[in-house]
């Protein structure tokens, strides 16, 4: 039955085995990767399933956007809503609202980017993902290497190498897009150390798509790196500025109030561009500001002995209002944090190696929510005007792990990883505690009665969630060029400090658990000169779910089932032609019955497609020409957990080009959305209403790049 669902995996699989063939004698390219592990691996040697972008499609890509990069990984999924703001899926759903925060872990260079209570749903747009030396994406579990929030994925981003010399690039594109990018860096290798200092830019001027919705976003990174004899130091520097007029949905509701109308079908409403560059809210706004460092130390005792400490700092404010609520409320969060990553690593003999370490972080966070429309009474629920939230938490988490490496035989080699995370959360909360308003008057229903407020605040108090998390890993080598791999693992998600702190009123204090799931996966990997190929077979199963029901409710203790295949292959046809494929399948159901709204054992999780799939053919006619033709498929998935309502998917297809007229100027240009298809970036309902982001029509970008 899945082979039957399209021709996408069969030609895959095809080619894959068809051109093992063909190069079955040539040897492997080794490719060197340093998520995953505790320590920079073979990606051959891997016993789980990493995709590596490397910084040749970084730099042709040029992303403004987290989707413009990410998306062309087997299993991701990320769309693109307004401005920059984004919603990933790595091995899941595309999770929203309160439980969506710390499903995914983003990294760079090794460290978190947001302290794990604190997570975003939009947390990618931090990350400069233009200017990089590489993107690692790791799908499923990974918190026995990383600790909490490590659940369906990882996305570490390694800061851009300093060399010598500088580039400076312009790229121009609709809605009066500019994006600037800069690089500057210097080497210095004729004293008894090696250094090497790097500058970096990257700012984006943006009108938006729908009505006045446009952003500025700036990303600075600033990196120096130090080596003399056994002594290794990286140290960087990363700024994020975002000023944003965000739009919201486009809701097929919003007809009879006034601001747009059309004459498409609610379900069809995604067709209408006229609709689609409405903003119905012009007083959304997002405003955002992040200030991370890290120093790298690492020292090589011996030829078996090596000791690595990174200590780092991250400073993260951010206010916007919550548009997608019927409180409109504005929200203001910011945390700072303080820690260090420590491993100790030892090559014990021939065949076993350890590594043992201790994670620490300290964060102090404080949030605040403020309603300022007037009271309003509605479906039951009464919301305020005023303060609904104020309240500061103190984080701190303890987290000592262990990993075993056993070379058993030439081919076969098992790794094993635990991790125990200590998390404890100081609360203060600043007004009235309960369900009152914020000085402890009663809300009011329609006919004067005193009754309960929407949200409820805890009392001061501490919570504690201890969590371990394993990792049981094989890699077999069946040949020079081709290993088979197969794991076992679970990850944890401690509870976010909103998940806990900022409740309704049906909810109990207290009663929320760490969020964790079990997986299995195996796969085969290929490396040849001509051809690389990865497939993975996986099944997850997830406890303590939490997420936002259809009727607006907050569900902590849900059931989720996850299962697919994802293939990745790049092969070079001729030396100037090479073809990539990115094909995944998946099933993500509800594993557990909630009737009130709409939730059943066995329904599919909504905005979940089961096929997803890119491939990209790049041909290089000259040795200063390049030209490719991409091609982006999403299939259909539910909107609402009852299954009743759908997005029928869409196809994309996107042309690049680019040309190095010398040593110093390159010229790039890019139509998107080649054939003008009319889709949705984002499809949802909720409230009895269709809700959509339209999608960009065909788009020409045209830039320029000098090297210096």
């Amino acid at each position: 039955m899945l082979l039957q669902k399209s021709v996408f995996p069969l030609a895959t699989l095809s080619l894959v085995l068809q051109s093992t063939f063909v190069v079955a004698q040539q040897s492997p390219v080794e490719v060197i990767v340093v998520s995953g592990s505790h320590q920079s691996t073979d990606i051959m040697a891997l016993n789980s399933n990493v995709n590596l972008i490397d910084e040749q499609e970084i730099e042709r890509v040029n992303a403004a956007l987290a989707s413009d990069i990410l998306n062309r990984a087997s299993g991701v999924y990320v769309q693109a809503n307004n401005g920059v703001e984004n919603l990933p899926s790595l091995r899941s759903p595309i999770l929203t609202g309160p439980g969506a925060g710390g499903a995914f872990l983003f990294m760079q260079d090794g460290v978190a980017t947001r302290a794990a209570g604190f997570a975003n749903n939009n947390g990618l747009a931090e990350l400069n993902l233009a200017q990089a030396d590489g993107i690692e994406v790791i799908q499923g579990p990974n918190s026995a290497v990383y600790g909490s929030n490590a659940v369906h994925g990882v996305i570490n981003v390694l800061s851009l190498t300093p060399t010598n010399g500088g580039e400076a690039g312009i790229t121009f594109g609709p809605n009066d897009r500019v994006q600037f990018t800069g690089a500057l860096g210097h080497i210095d290798d004729h004293g008894p150390a090696t250094q090497g200092i790097g500058l970096n830019l990257q700012v984006i001027d943006d009108g938006g798509y729908q009505d006045d919705s446009g952003f500025t976003s700036s990303k600075l990174g600033l990196r120096h790196d130090y080596q003399r004899d056994k002594l290794t130091i990286q140290s960087s520097l990363s700024g994020f500025d975002l000023d944003q007029d965000t739009a919201g949905f486009i809701a097929s509701g919003d007809n009879g109030e006034g601001c747009f109308s059309s004459n498409f079908a609610p379900d069809e409403l995604y067709k209408d561009r006229s609709a689609m560059e409405k903003n119905c809210d012009p007083d959304a706004y997002r405003q955002w500001s992040a200030i991370r460092g890290a120093t790298h130390i690492a020292y090589q005792i011996n030829n078996d002995e090596l000791i690595n400490v990174t200590p780092y700092f991250r400073s993260n404010s951010m206010e916007f209002r919550q548009h997608y609520l019927p409180s409109r409320a504005i929200e203001e969060n910011s945390h700072f944090s303080l820690g260090v990553n420590s491993d100790y690593q030892w090559q014990v003999n021939q065949a076993v190696a350890l590594v043992v370490g201790i994670d620490i972080d300290w964060t102090q966070g404080e949030l605040t929510e403020t309603q300022q429309q007037a009271d309003r009474f509605s479906f039951g629920k009464a919301r305020q005007q005023g303060v609904h939230f104020d309240y500061e938490v103190d984080s701190s988490t303890l987290a000592p792990f262990i990993q075993v490496n056993w070379q058993y035989n030439e081919a076969l080699v098992f790794t094993t990883n635990v991790r125990f995370d200590s998390t404890e959360y100081n609360y203060d909360n600043l007004i009235a505690d309960g369900t009152t308003k914020s000085d402890g008057a009663s809300c009011v229903n329609n006919y004067g009665q005193a009754v309960s407020c929407l949200y409820q605040r805890p009392a001061d108090r501490t919570d504690r969630f201890n969590n371990t998390s394993a990792k049981i890993g094989a890699n077999y080598h069946v040949s020079d060029n081709i290993s088979l791999f197969a794991n076992w693992s679970n990850g944890f998600r401690a509870p976010q400090t909103t998940d806990l702190y900022r409740l309704q009123n049906q909810q109990s204090i207290g009663t929320i658990d760490s969020e964790e799931v079990n997986s299995i996966e195996a796969g085969i990997r290929g490396a040849y000169q001509t051809l690389t190929f990865q497939g993975v077979i996986y099944r997850m199963q997830k406890d303590n779910f939490f997420f936002r029901d259809d009727d607006g409710l907050n569900v902590t203790d849900g059931e989720t089932n996850h299962s697919g295949i994802e293939l990745t292959a790049s092969l070079s046809v001729l030396n100037n032609l090479r073809f990539l494929a990115n094909y995944a399948y998946a099933k993500h159901e509800y594993d557990f019955d909630r009737l009130s709204s709409g939730v059943v054992n066995g329904n599919e999780i909504d905005t979940a497609p089961r096929q997803q799939g890119n491939a990209r053919l790049e041909w290089q006619p000259t040795s200063a020409t390049n030209l490719a033709l991409e091609w982006q498929h999403i299939g259909s998935y539910f909107l609402d957990p009852a299954n009743e309502h759908e997005y029928a998917g869409h196809d994309l297809f996107n042309i690049r080009a680019h040309w190095q007229i010398n040593e110093q100027i390159r010229l790039n240009a890019k139509l998107e959305n080649v054939f003008d298809e009319e889709y949705a970036s984002r499809a949802d309902y909720a409230f009895g209403s269709y809700r959509y982001f339209g999608g960009q029509p065909r788009a020409v970008y045209l830039g320029a790049n000098y090297a210096f």
